[in-house]
């Protein structure tokens, strides 16, 4: 115990150990990364800016996007530069407190993905399985809180978490991951983690699993409509629902990939299938969405051909 005691200290950096020598190879590595979050930045803020500047557009569903849009642009921001400086770098390390904030920015912007498709799917079960209610029940003030809540909840989450990750005595330094994650901080530390474990089981069963259940009921409920209504009606609800189906199958994905990642020892899976389960979820969302939502939804489409090619 005593020996334990000397050992753990308040850590003042961490040390990535995912990294190894690409040589020269580093350049096109950042020029690839690059790219990506150039496309990301651009894409999402274009739609962002669509949204915004046409008051069309201004209807519950595109609002929901446009909240879903910009957690894309602050989850990528908080790794895509990141990532940028440790690949030119040779000496992978980053600050604590760094650390925590990308800690913060990652686990919130997952967080808020997962709100922000909870409630497109409760917008979409309104506006197929309530066509007559929908602007009454689905009214602007409504709207605003949705996204507050959308935001503020998942805020306060990480806050707690952080908090509590935080202020555990650590025995170690090095993380086997290329950016900063809460779990892998945590099984650094010297001492019992039973509050954080339990805070995290009781915040994962809770909210989260309620709002897979919320998903899964709107769904089951417009599938319904669709089976048993007219060929109006279904055409309706698939080109509005495809999008947001899309674009939860590949959370979910992305979601799987990463509790693999966090959850199970993969120092014998290659190290580019563990870079790839690394990055799925913070690269394929931002990536998917903007061109998912841009080509199926008609209205910001025609509003997109027109900012980008000329007044048709």
């Amino acid at each position: 115990m005593m020996m334990m005691m000397m050992n753990s200290t308040q850590v003042s950096y961490f040390t990535f150990s995912a990294y190894f020598d690409l040589g020269l190879f580093k350049y096109l590595l950042f020029m690839i990364i690059m790219c990506i979050y150039v496309v990301i930045v651009c894409t999402n803020l274009l739609l962002i800016v669509v949204i915004c500047m046409n008051r069309s557009l201004h209807e519950p569903m595109y609002l929901f996007l446009c909240s879903l849009f910009v957690n894309e642009l602050f989850g990528s921001t908080g790794l895509f530069p990141f990532l940028l400086v440790q690949i030119l770098s040779d000496i992978h390390t980053v600050s604590a407190p760094l650390c925590f904030l990308q800690i913060f920015c990652l686990y919130t912007y997952g967080n808020v993905q997962f709100y922000n498709l909870a409630v497109l799917s409760y917008d979409r079960y309104l506006a197929i399985c309530c066509p007559l209610q929908y602007n009454t029940r689905m009214v602007f003030n409504k709207v605003t809180m949705l996204i507050a809540v959308t935001w503020l909840i998942p805020l306060l989450n990480i806050v707690v978490m952080i908090s509590l990750s935080a202020s555990l005595q650590l025995c170690g330094n090095i993380i086997d991951r290329l950016f900063c994650n809460n779990y892998s901080v945590v099984k650094l530390a010297c001492y019992d983690t039973t509050v954080n474990n339990i805070y995290g089981l009781m915040y994962t069963f809770i909210v989260l699993f309620g709002l897979a259940i919320l998903i899964s009921y709107s769904y089951v409920r417009i599938f319904r409509v669709c089976f048993s209504g007219c060929k109006q009606t279904r055409q309706k609800a698939v080109s509005t629902c495809t999008p947001h189906l899309a674009s939860l199958l590949n959370f979910s994905f992305g979601v799987f990939f990463e509790i693999v990642q966090s959850r199970f020892d993969m120092n014998r899976a290659p190290i580019l299938l563990r870079i790839f389960l690394s990055l799925y979820f913070l690269t394929c969302q931002p990536l998917f969405n903007p061109l998912m939502y841009g080509l199926n939804l008609t209205k910001i489409r025609i509003i997109c051909k027109s900012l980008v090619f000329g007044k048709m």
